[in-house]
């Protein structure tokens, strides 16, 4: 499929490693000029050097004033924007039950308000190019996942209301907005990985009892389906939330 990428500007978020980075490289591929972000320079530099990136910014996407700088630096280099890949997130938090004020703001911000910050910045030149955005979000906003943080959970569910309730604001000015919910990945320095070290037999049997395909999903394919729902083959698409979880989610 031609995914009809070629030079297009797409500005990929908390890319400098794991999903991010490979949605990234997905895209160049297909011809984009891509734009690295996350918070470290060193670590950004060490990835726009291996994937042979147009660029990188560094820029804490939770701050609305380095989110704006971001923006400014984007629109300084090329001139414009056609693409947003939400990618900025974590599952990291308390157990269920233990949750404190602050980490119900440090688990929004991470999750919901990264999202709002990028938009709401980038809003004014993706109306210009009639430009693309994509949220990568969790199966854990759709229904209780056994052991997931209430605060995750709840801040998705959150991501995934405002995915909805934006598209039509959005659609007016000819810009698309879409979310990718991901079940179990597996890559390294994940999560699942450490899990399949401490206990291999565990991990095998809740993918035979909770997931139909009985396998983990792969970054590759999180960044497959980035190419086709940011590309004019997907221009019919707006407001909506992909489930890629190998059949996990019941309701």
């Amino acid at each position: 499929m031609d995914f009809d990428l070629k030079d297009k500007v797409i500005l990929v978020t908390g890319s400098s490693q794991g999903i991010g980075y490979t949605i990234a490289e997905r895209l160049h591929a297909e011809g984009c000029q891509v734009i690295l972000n996350g918070r470290s320079r060193a670590t950004l530099r060490k990835s726009a050097e291996r994937l042979q990136c147009s660029a990188y910014i560094s820029a804490d996407v939770t701050d609305t004033d380095q989110v704006q700088n971001l923006i400014t630096g984007v629109i300084a280099r090329f001139g414009r924007l056609d693409g947003v890949v939400c990618n900025v997130g974590s599952g990291q938090s308390v157990a269920p039950g233990e949750e404190s004020l602050g980490e119900w703001q440090r688990v929004f911000s991470q999750n919901l308000w990264s999202v709002t910050n990028t938009v709401e910045a980038a809003k004014p030149h993706l109306v210009s190019s009639a430009g693309s955005i994509l949220c990568i979000s969790s199966i854990c906003g759709y229904e209780v996942i056994p052991n997931a943080p209430v605060t995750y959970s709840a801040a998705k569910a959150a991501l995934h209301a405002y995915i909805r309730g934006i598209a039509r604001p959005l659609g007016k000015h000819g810009v698309r907005i879409n979310a990718i919910a991901p079940g179990n990945i597996l890559f390294e320095g994940s999560v699942w990985e450490k899990k399949l070290k401490e206990n291999t037999a565990d991990v095998r049997s809740m993918l035979i009892r909770d997931v139909a395909l009985e396998k983990f999903g792969a970054p590759e394919d999180i960044a497959k389906l980035t190419a086709f729902l940011m590309s004019s083959n997907a221009r019919f698409v707006t407001g909506s939330v992909w489930t890629l979880d190998g059949g996990q989610v019941k309701s």
